[in-house]
């Protein structure tokens, strides 16, 4: 979450209330309206709090016309009657609620045969909010078993998390809030993730595991799990050094079983000890819940774990967070039952047909250059072509958001500082009708793009709108 302040000057002009709000004066509300940045000294009728509130949401951007993030913008009806009915569930009270807890259990055991674990029965997990509380949980499962095998030399031996630059900022946060060496591999040429090879030599003794991208953020491309464990099989083959993986599947993780079948990037490896999803990002629940889940429970030391009480039994559970409410989960039981494989297979399917075909679209207007195509994650990135030179992505982006639609354009990091791109997401209630919409609004600002004198972005730091 962002760190806020208060306001950096005094600003006491009080909220604007529509004259009809009033109670019995139409005129009260011009008189008795709200301040900004200090508690009201009296309550205020519902519909006057619900009035100023929805007003000044409004200029908030559409979140289906939104091609920057990942996360879900649209379920069912039923969906939502659902959440509603169990907003004010806490999930943490597992003995108050045992039904919650019970869906949160079956939807832990849907993963780990979804994701190929030995023996789903074996496989321990638990539900968060979001992939950046789980992967800060499996981040300190992997530095405990690391300490625990160094008990000897921790804490003097400062413990190293390799993984590449492209990995998401909750990683990058979560070796600063755990004091663990962040060991990046950067990006190098049109490789735009991690190389296992170099991968495998950033890791020394000190090293408390690899993580691996089911999906970068930056492009939409999977990282070769399979090759990364196999490098670090060969590195424990000469040096004994055993390293284990960590597959941030944030987004892959529920694209790859159902889209891509062949492709060995699980439990099925046995260096993998962990995987994360978002289920509010293609586990197609709104905003609030993510899985980790560990292929047994030596993967998951037990000194982390605490218990409760649970209706007159032990309950082990794992979690940053503690009160939140059982909505999302509940949804996400929902969403499990309601698709099954078959529903999930079709609805990632029509996604990733939207992508490539809007990425192909993209490439036939000779002003861009594409990276990625979106037949891995339904994401692509693309850039300005050589020959322009009349603008750059940034400017796109500014125009594009003038039609509603949101698509950042951010420059790459380490070592490819010189490449600035677009990164379309596509998402389910994306569809055809609203991509053709997009190719239109972007066709129909070309012409006048091509006629500026030069790129308008004069700090590019401030234009782009990656921030996740």
């Amino acid at each position: 979450m962002p760190l806020h302040r208060g306001p950096d000057a005094p600003d006491e002009r009080p909220v604007s209330v529509n004259p009809f709000y009033g109670l019995a004066n139409p005129a009260a509300g011009m008189t008795e309206a709200p301040p900004k940045h200090r508690l009201p000294d009296a309550p205020m009728p519902p519909s006057t709090a619900h009035q100023l509130v929805r007003d000044e949401l409004m200029l908030d951007g559409n979140s289906r016309l939104n091609l920057a993030t990942f996360v879900t913008t649209w379920m069912e009806p039923q969906a939502g009657i659902l959440m509603a009915e169990c907003r004010d569930k806490n999930m943490i009270d597992k003995d108050e609620y045992p039904r919650t807890a019970e869906l949160e259990r079956r939807c832990v055991a849907m993963l780990a045969d979804l994701w190929n674990a030995p023996d789903p029965a074996a496989a321990v997990g638990c539900s968060t909010t979001g992939s950046s509380e789980a992967c800060m949980l499996a981040g300190m499962a992997l530095k405990r078993r690391w300490a625990r095998r160094n008990a000897d030399r921790y804490p003097g031996a400062r413990p190293n998390l390799v993984m590449g630059i492209n990995v998401q900022v909750c990683w990058d946060k979560f070796c600063t809030f755990w004091e663990v060496e962040a060991r990046q591999v950067p990006m190098e040429g049109d490789r735009f993730h991690l190389d296992p090879r170099a991968a495998a030599e950033l890791c020394d003794e000190n090293t408390i595991g690899v993580v691996g991208v089911l999906g970068s953020t930056f492009d939409g491309s999977y990282e070769p799990v399979a090759e990364l464990c196999a490098a670090l099989d060969a590195l424990q083959e000469r040096t004994g050094l055993d390293v284990p993986v960590h597959v941030d599947g944030a987004s892959g993780g529920m694209i790859a079983p159902f889209l891509d079948e062949d492709l060995v990037w699980d439990f099925r490896l046995p260096r993998v000890a962990s995987i994360n999803t978002s289920g509010h990002k293609y586990g197609l629940v709104y905003p609030g819940v993510g899985w980790a889940l560990w292929r047994d429970a030596e993967a998951l030391p037990e000194e982390l774990v605490f218990r409760v009480n649970y209706l007159g039994g032990d309950m082990p559970t794992f979690a940053l967070n503690f009160s939140r409410p059982g909505a999302q989960v509940v949804a996400q039981y929902y969403t499990f039952l309601r698709l099954g494989r078959e529903g999930y297979r079709a609805v990632q399917q029509s996604t990733r047909d939207v992508a490539r075909s809007v990425a192909d679209r993209v490439a036939a207007l000779g002003d861009f250059r594409l990276l990625t195509r979106g037949d891995e994650l339904p994401v692509f990135a693309f850039t300005t072509a050589e020959d322009v030179t009349a603008y750059d992505v940034f400017d796109v982006s500014r125009r594009l958001r003038e039609r509603g639609w949101l698509v950042p354009a951010y420059t790459f990091p380490a070592n490819r500082e010189d490449l600035s791109v677009l990164r379309v997401v596509c998402r389910n209630g994306f569809s055809a009708d609203l991509a053709d919409l997009f190719v239109e609004d972007l066709t129909r600002l070309l012409p006048e793009l091509r006629r500026q004198p030069g790129p308008l972005t004069r700090d590019r730091a401030a234009a782009t709108g990656f921030h996740h």
